[in-house]
């Protein structure tokens, strides 16, 4: 059985979580804390980030979304036929590659990673490794650059049905899996642009966002809008 090493606001987590049920899997879910820098995990992945991905008795650990992604296609794309995750074609796949970097490096840099880190991860953290309150600084600073990212997502949708082209691609659940995090603090302003909120509710409906959705942690409740398909 598939496992996979996570945490439940992590946006990288959650694009693997989410792209293991778009291929029908359904892992077993195992929390990590990064920051205990457990020896455990770090034996599977020295750089002691989530997600990690272990695959039966006879694979290594697979470390990182991205690096997931890929090992999922090249694993499982085929059986997927019309709805592979990465497109047949190079330009295609270049694409899909270009916005999982926008989102998963450029995304998490100016907007989740310090929505997430302020507002929950330094919540658990003792003081002793700089948890604490938020900055709220930092906290101002992601809600502004949140802006432009779905402005940019608009823009995208202007000329294409999904965010890299005609079909659903890894893209999508990757930018998806951030907002949803974002989303779960209330902190993504969906009157900004109107196509990325439809885009979003179209991906947010699927049943590989269920569990996603379901998340909830002790003592933080999700925005009101958070599990609302309709929102």
């Amino acid at each position: 059985m598939a496992q996979l090493y996570h945490l439940p606001l992590c946006p990288h987590s959650r694009f693997i979580r989410i792209a293991l049920g778009e291929y029908g899997i359904e892992p077993e879910l195992i929390e990590e804390r990064t920051f205990e820098r457990r020896e455990g995990f770090l034996a599977l992945n020295p750089a002691g980030l989530t997600p990690v991905l272990t695959d039966g008795a006879n694979m290594a650990a697979v470390s990182g979304a991205n690096v997931i992604a890929e090992y999922l296609d090249e694993t499982r794309g085929l059986a997927l036929e019309q709805h592979r995750l990465m497109p047949e074609d190079p330009a295609g796949r270049v694409e899909v590659r270009r916005l999982l970097e926008w989102f998963n490096l450029k995304f998490f840099a100016e907007v989740s990673q310090w929505l997430v880190h302020e507002k929950v991860t330094k919540r658990l953290m003792p003081p002793a490794q700089g948890g604490g309150a938020p900055d709220m600084e930092l906290v101002r600073a992601a809600r502004q650059n949140i802006r432009y990212h779905l402005r940019y997502i608009g823009w995208m949708l202007q000329s294409r049905n999904w965010l890299a082209g005609d079909r659903l691609t890894y893209a999508d659940l990757a930018a998806a899996a951030h907002l949803s995090s974002v989303d779960f603090l209330g902190d993504v302003p969906w009157g900004e642009d109107e196509a990325a909120k439809h885009w979003y509710a179209r991906v947010k409906s699927r049943p590989s966002f269920r569990a996603i959705l379901n998340d909830r942690l002790p003592g933080m409740n999700p925005s009101p809008v958070y599990a609302d398909l309709d929102f």
